[in-house]
């Protein structure tokens, strides 16, 4: 049985992706210039998605290539609206005081409207095994709650000994617990650290079944902690006003793909070899000769990027359906992407987001000002 913390919602958080790490093509494995990860292109592309009423968007984090994004998320947070910051931060990079400071600072400019994407991936040059990259996070969560809700750090663990006198600029806007934390991990140590101490469990696209494996997993495991936490699934989108018109978009998106250049693509970033990159790699192996590994799930972008490989494609009757069957099995929260990223986000909330009911998750959890509206968009208002 999974227990779904937000069971009670009947709509589910849609998010977009925002590629400050260089992530966005025309052709997937042939970089563009008028493409290229800028402040101008992908703050275009984060405000377009706020004005057109999602609710939330990712900005990862990588070290080889992109902008930092505790400093691109600090320059846009003034310019936006509605929408919520989905801001990954890599455990470890920070002294944890420090990042508790950088955290609060940001959620005091957003207003509440804050989000935080716990990475556990090796620093440039290291090679650490999964069980203490973990125990590395786990660290880091723990003194960043310390320095949120109490009044001193005092923190000894395996990699921070910490006693420390906070102050009132540490606390957060949010200040039942701070931002929430959304974690995505496949390794026993991984799902473990969320179930103890994150909020949304984030899942790369598989078969439903093997989706609903990983649920049922992180429940049991978080009832053993006495919690119950919320699911979410980050896939991209190729969505058309026909099921031949986004089958052809996803093809014509490899068509210009060299393998070896893709293989380049996905080894140079930090989670490379992680075990959920080797999820997603086995699941391109198991599809078909199109790249399918169940209807509507192609699994073809994986071919050029690490993590996330692969899309929804179909018309909007298919996509919504498909969406909904992930709602009836708990998923509540959904980070989108698309190539290029700016035109597909566009195609999605004309096509399929205003038939969603959205919400933004920490509203529910009584996190933010209740004054902030919840539905910019009415349910079949067209964009």
């Amino acid at each position: 049985m999974i227990n779904v913390r937000s069971s009670h919602l009947t709509g589910a958080e849609v998010s977009w992706f925002a590629p400050i790490c260089s992530d966005d093509y025309e052709y997937l494995g042939v970089p563009d210039k008028t493409l290229k990860s800028s402040f101008d292109h992908t703050s275009e592309i984060l405000l377009t998605a706020d004005k057109l009423g999602y609710r939330n968007i990712l900005c990862p984090s990588s070290y080889q290539v992109g902008q930092d994004v505790m400093t691109f998320a600090s320059a846009v947070a003034p310019l936006t609206q509605n929408i919520n910051l989905l801001a990954a931060i890599r455990c470890g990079e920070l002294h944890p005081p420090m990042l508790a400071r950088s955290i609060a600072t940001l959620d005091h400019i957003l207003k509440g409207r804050l989000t935080i994407n716990i990475i556990s991936s090796n620093m440039p040059g290291e090679i650490m095994d999964s069980k203490p990259r973990y125990q590395r996070s786990r660290e880091v969560i723990e003194i960043l709650k310390q320095a949120w809700t109490q009044e001193s750090i005092d923190f000894e663990g395996e990699f921070y000994n910490i006693k420390l006198e906070t102050t009132d600029p540490v606390k957060p806007y949010q200040q039942n617990g701070g931002p929430l934390l959304y974690f995505g991990g496949y390794s026993p140590w991984g799902k473990d650290l969320c179930a103890e101490h994150c909020d949304v469990y984030l899942m790369w696209p598989d078969t439903e079944e093997n989706l609903l494996g990983h649920m049922e997993d992180l429940s049991t495991r978080a009832e053993a902690y006495g919690r119950t936490i919320d699911y979410g699934l980050r896939v991209h989108m190729i969505v058309r006003e026909t099921e031949d018109e986004a089958r052809a978009a996803a093809d014509r998106l490899v068509s210009k793909l060299d393998d070896d250049f893709g293989t380049e693509i996905r080894n140079r970033a930090q989670d490379a070899k992680t075990l959920g990159v080797a999820l997603q790699a086995q699941a391109r192996e198991k599809a078909d000769s199109e790249g399918y590994s169940e209807p509507h799930l192609w699994t073809g972008v994986g071919r050029a990027r690490s993590g996330c490989g692969a899309a929804l494609v179909g018309d909007p009757d298919q996509v919504l359906a498909k969406i909904r069957r992930y709602m009836d099995m708990g998923i509540r929260s959904f980070i989108f992407s698309g190539y290029p990223h700016l035109e597909e986000c566009k195609l999605f909330a004309k096509y399929v987001l205003p038939e969603l009911e959205t919400i933004s998750m920490p509203i529910e959890q009584g996190r933010v000002p209740a004054e902030m509206p919840l539905t910019p968009l009415g349910a079949g208002e067209r964009v």
